[in-house]
């Protein structure tokens, strides 16, 4: 399956560029203004506006303040013309998502799931394209509008991205995704959770800059992008950021080697050690339960020797997601003094940062997909 951050080998159409230039836009457009930044007269884009219209893919939004002369209206896409979905899959969740077309949510829904009942087809009651189904029933999601269906999984895709190579959290290898996939009628993208998820932070974030992602959920997986674009590496295993050895001879991993990054610092080490969950865990740290805040200090010196060992790496902005990361705002200032402890440069640890869009973000960097495959091909 061809990436859709590949480069385009078509040249982009005049209706392409006109837009993604609305896309783009953040504050009001008017037509003289768009016809100059397009570099295409005004008939020419007159034509290709009435067509976007037609389309119901661009809309007028309103006039300028008028500064005596006659007021320019201004123009915007219209963000649901189309919807995309993004499913999370986890060992015993399910998280689905449906997104506009500037990736807000619109709907949301956690599943109880299991995963290797469902993988068997004796044991199989449901599936996937009915689960799908039922969601876009209960939220009223127009399925003539949607583009399309994007999955995640903890565990590295095979080059086509058809098939689980490994998963170690899942203890799955070389599992076909048609077992999850079949009979959803919808185009279907899968990929790794972590890179989905540094997808969709790079989306928002809207720069072309460098970026370390890493997602800290059940296990840590990542993603690299260079220059606003993800690097996926040479056999698609970029960003294994869980793989990371940050205690020689330390905590079994998943993977079966010692001292992993996942071991230490995924939220299934807490779920272990005290059978409890994130929100109560975190409630206990507030609490000063003094076992709760020794793990959570641990976890954090071990999280700022992999961020030291990423930075001196790709020297970049190194940017923490997933569902643990939305309990680490209080403590973010404290990994920041252990990452300068580690640091052999002398410079602030600002280049640590939390992800703008902790909530939902495996989901919706699934959906992310089919979005910016159709602004590509408008």
């Amino acid at each position: 399956m061809k990436k859709l951050y590949e480069s385009r080998q078509a040249p982009v159409s005049v209706r392409q560029r006109i837009y993604q230039n609305l896309y783009d836009k953040k504050s009001f457009c008017s037509r003289q203004t768009l016809a100059a930044e397009c570099g295409v007269s005004l008939p020419t884009l007159y034509q290709n506006l009435n067509e976007l219209m037609h389309d119901g893919l661009v809309r007028y939004s309103g006039e300028e303040q008028s500064t005596g002369g006659r007021r320019a209206q201004g123009l915007e896409i219209v963000p649901d013309a189309r919807i995309a979905a993004g499913i999370s899959v986890t060992e015993d969740t399910l998280r689905l998502v449906a997104s506009d077309l500037l990736l807000n949510e619109l709907a949301y829904r956690s599943v109880p799931f299991d995963l290797y009942a469902f993988l068997d087809e004796k044991k199989k009651t449901t599936s996937l394209a009915e689960i799908l189904s039922d969601f876009l029933d209960d939220f009223s999601l127009p399925r003539e509008k949607l583009l399309g269906v994007g999955i995640t999984i903890p565990g590295v895709l095979s080059p086509d991205h058809l098939r689980i190579s490994i998963a170690p959290t899942l203890n799955l290898r070389d599992v076909p995704l048609s077992l999850l996939t079949d009979g959803i009628p919808y185009p279907v993208y899968a990929d790794n959770d972590g890179s989905a998820s540094g997808y969709a932070e790079g989306f928002i974030r809207g720069g072309a800059g460098n970026m370390a992602y890493i997602s800290l959920e059940v296990g840590i997986g990542g993603a690299v992008m260079i220059g606003g674009v993800p690097y996926a590496g040479d056999n698609s295993r970029s960003g294994e950021f869980g793989h990371i050895c940050v205690e020689p001879g330390g905590l079994k991993c998943s993977c079966g080697k010692l001292g992993c990054l996942e071991a230490y610092c995924s939220a299934k080490r807490i779920e272990d050690e005290f059978g409890v969950s994130l929100e109560e865990f975190f409630e206990g740290v507030e609490a000063h339960n003094p076992e709760y805040e020794n793990l959570l200090y641990n976890m954090l010196r071990h999280l700022a020797k992999a961020i030291c060992s990423i930075r001196m790496t790709l020297d970049c902005d190194i940017v923490l997601g997933g569902f643990f990361s939305e309990y680490l705002q209080p403590y973010l200032p404290v990994l920041r003094e252990y990452v300068i402890a580690e640091n052999p440069f002398s410079e602030p640890a600002d280049f640590v940062q939390l992800s703008r869009l902790r909530k939902h973000i495996t989901p919706l960097g699934a959906a992310l997909y089919h979005i910016r495959s159709f602004i590509a091909d408008v």
